[in-house]
């Protein structure tokens, strides 16, 4: 549908104004008042008037599970790493976290979303990598026991990442205007680290334009492209279950974990490595001197005089993400192919860590 737009000296209509034309939407039959100039825009051109601040990306590749019953926080709190308490502060209603095995290894990384429903009482959405939702489901139903909560899948819902266009690293961008707030099921900053913009959570058949003002949409490539620009692991490639460990994938940098919670499964081991303050490797961000399409998993990173340096993860092109170990971090690595293709790679150190990470 158009819109019949009023062009005059003064704007007296409590219309949408968009700068140089009061606009309304278009009625057929209405007639424009004498003198006044009539222009219509499709909705398309609206957007276009407006200048872009950010940039939202689809993401298929995770979904959303719905936890919801008076039991909800307490069946939780004894799975996850972080802190179901945190969603009950005022203010907060985005919570980064991993669920482990009994090993203490990462079987699955997460994000909670608090219900914005007035009568949802205690309940959550929760997103995980959309290839283990079955997978999560079981796991969370075999601790479930007598506890009284409801779990679903949720595939008419769609998860989307909004980055801002001005973002520097290291600042905060101020958060974008939703026209429609009411559309947003989920909109929140992205609680891992703030260069990771905004989740947003919508019905699958409400266009994220409609929503989100001064927005375009972008590749998903892109959107996994800063990720591994910044070091940012996501899903099952970068975390693959049953072999991460919480602490080398930087679960503390990125909120995810409390020390502080008491019980939950997979705690002892991450507890006692935490309290040693000893992590030997670390998930990083690595730059490869040329794209390897025929990588193996898990292939083995060599420093220039041969010595083993770690684990090569997944990435985009030149990019990805690596388990290195610290000794090696500032070497310049090797990585060798399945077709016996070799070539070298540097890791980074991201702004969004901790100042005072010690790299030998």
């Amino acid at each position: 549908m158009g819109s019949l737009c009023f062009a005059r000296g003064a704007f007296t209509s409590t219309t949408r104004h968009t700068g140089r034309y009061l606009c309304a939407p278009f009625l057929s039959g209405v007639s424009a008042p004498a003198g006044v100039l009539v222009r219509r825009y499709s909705q398309d051109t609206a957007r276009r008037d407006v200048p872009v601040q950010c940039v939202c990306y689809h993401l298929p590749h995770r979904t959303l599970l719905k936890i919801q019953g008076q039991d909800t926080s307490p069946f939780l709190q004894g799975i996850i790493t972080n802190d179901m308490g945190l969603l009950e502060e005022p203010g907060l209603t985005a919570m980064y976290s991993h669920m482990l095995n009994v090993q203490g290894r990462t079987l699955y990384d997460v994000m909670l979303y608090s219900l914005k429903e007035a009568d949802a009482g205690q309940g959550v959405f929760l997103e995980c990598d959309s290839t283990i939702k079955d997978s999560i489901l079981r796991h969370l139903k075999m601790y479930k026991l007598r506890r009284k909560v409801n779990m679903n899948p949720c595939p008419e819902l769609s998860v989307w990442a909004v980055l801002s266009k001005q973002h520097n690293a290291g600042q905060e961008a101020s958060s974008p205007e939703l026209s429609s707030p009411d559309k947003a099921l989920v909109w929140d900053t992205d609680p891992r680290t703030q260069e990771m913009g905004w989740r947003l959570v919508l019905d699958s058949r409400v266009d994220p334009l409609d929503v989100i003002a001064s927005c375009q949409k972008g590749d998903t490539e892109e959107y996994h492209r800063h990720r591994y620009t910044i070091g940012l692991p996501e899903g099952v490639r970068d975390l693959p279950p049953g072999l991460a460990l919480p602490l080398e994938s930087n679960l503390v940098y990125m909120e995810g974990i409390s020390f502080s919670k008491g019980c939950y499964i997979g705690q002892e081991l991450t507890a006692r490595t935490h309290h040693t303050g000893v992590v030997r490797k670390r998930l990083m961000p690595v730059r490869l001197s040329a794209p390897v399409q025929a990588l193996e998993e898990a292939a083995t990173l060599h420093t220039q005089s041969g010595k083993p340096a770690g684990k090569h993860r997944a990435g985009v092109g030149e990019l990805g993400l690596s388990l290195i170990r610290l000794a090696h971090a500032k070497e310049v690595l090797t990585l060798k192919s399945s077709d016996d293709t070799t070539v070298t790679l540097e890791a980074s150190v991201p702004d969004w860590w901790p100042k005072d990470v010690n790299i030998n």
